[in-house]
C-alpha cells in the first residue's frame, strides 16, 4: 500500500512516498522524499539517505541559528551515499542549501531565507511527532565543543550597563524631589499712561463788570 505523508508550512513543504509492511497506515519504508520552497522551481529530492541527512544538517544547523554557537561540521553523509551541507551566504541575510546525489551525479542548491529555513525546521519536526511515519528514523544531534564556545562575559560586567542607566534615573528623581522648583516670575500688566497735554480751545466764560453806584442812585 503506497502512502503519502505530507507537512505543510506557508514557506515549505515536506512530501515523503513509501510503503507500509503490514494492513495498517504506518508507513516503514520510504520510496522518496520531496522538499519544496515557496517561490521556487527547484525541488530537493532522494531517498532515505537524503532525508536522513537533510534532517540532521538542517537541525544541527538551526540549533546554531538559536544558540549562536557553530560547528565546523555543516555536511552530513558520505561522498558515496550523497550530502546535505548547508551554510550562511556571506553579505546576505540567506542560507545556502545543497544536496549532492551520487546516483543522478548532481549538485542542487537552494538559497533559503530565515523564513524559508524555519518553516524546514518545522517540517522536520511535525515528521518525527508523527509516529505513524517511519518510526525508525532518529535524529542525533551532537553538543557543540567547548572550544567554539564564545567567551561569555561576567554577569556583573554584562549588567553593568544596566545598573548604571537605573542609577543614572534614580539620581535624577532625587534631584528632581530635594530641589526647590524655580518660581517664573508672573507678567505685569500694563500701567495707564498719565496724559501731560493740556487740552486746547476750550470756551472760557468771563462775567460782566458789576457797574458803579453814582450819586444820583444813592439819594
Amino acid at each position: 500500500m503506497t502512502i503519502r505523508r505530507q507537512y505543510s508550512l506557508p514557506n515549505c513543504t515536506l512530501v515523503l512516498d513509501g510503503l507500509s509492511e503490514d494492513s495498517t497506515q504506518k508507513m516503514s519504508i520510504l520510496l522518496n522524499a520531496e522538499c519544496h520552497f515557496l517561490g521556487m522551481n527547484q525541488v530537493l529530492s532522494g531517498g532515505k539517505v537524503f532525508l536522513t541527512n537533510l534532517v540532521e544538517t538542517v537541525s544541527a544547523y538551526g540549533q546554531g541559528c538559536l544558540s549562536g554557537l557553530y560547528s565546523p561540521q555543516r555536511e552530513h553523509g558520505k561522498e558515496e551515499e550523497g550530502k546535505v551541507s548547508i551554510e550562511p551566504v556571506p553579505g546576505k541575510y540567506l542560507h545556502r542549501l545543497t544536496w549532492e546525489s551520487p546516483s543522478e551525479e548532481q549538485k542542487v542548491e537552494v538559497e533559503l531565507t530565515t523564513v524559508q529555513l524555519f518553516d524546514l525546521l518545522e517540517a522536520v519536526d511535525q515528521l518525527f511527532a508523527d509516529t505513524q511515519t517511519l518510526p525508525d528514523l532518529t535524529l542525533q544531534l551532537q553538543s557543540v565543543s567547548k572550544r567554539y564556545r564564545q567567551r561569555e562575559e561576567p554577569l556583573l560586567q554584562r549588567a553593568t550597563p544596566t545598573i548604571l542607566g537605573i542609577g543614572s534615573f534614580v539620581l535624577a528623581a532625587i534631584a528632581f524631589v530635594f530641589f526647590p522648583i524655580p518660581e517664573v516670575p508672573q507678567p505685569e500688566e500694563p500701567k495707564p499712561e498719565e496724559s501731560t497735554t493740556t487740552p486746547t480751545n476750550i470756551p472760557v466764560t468771563i462775567p460782566p463788570p458789576k457797574p458803579t453806584p453814582t450819586p444820583d442812585s444813592l439819594e
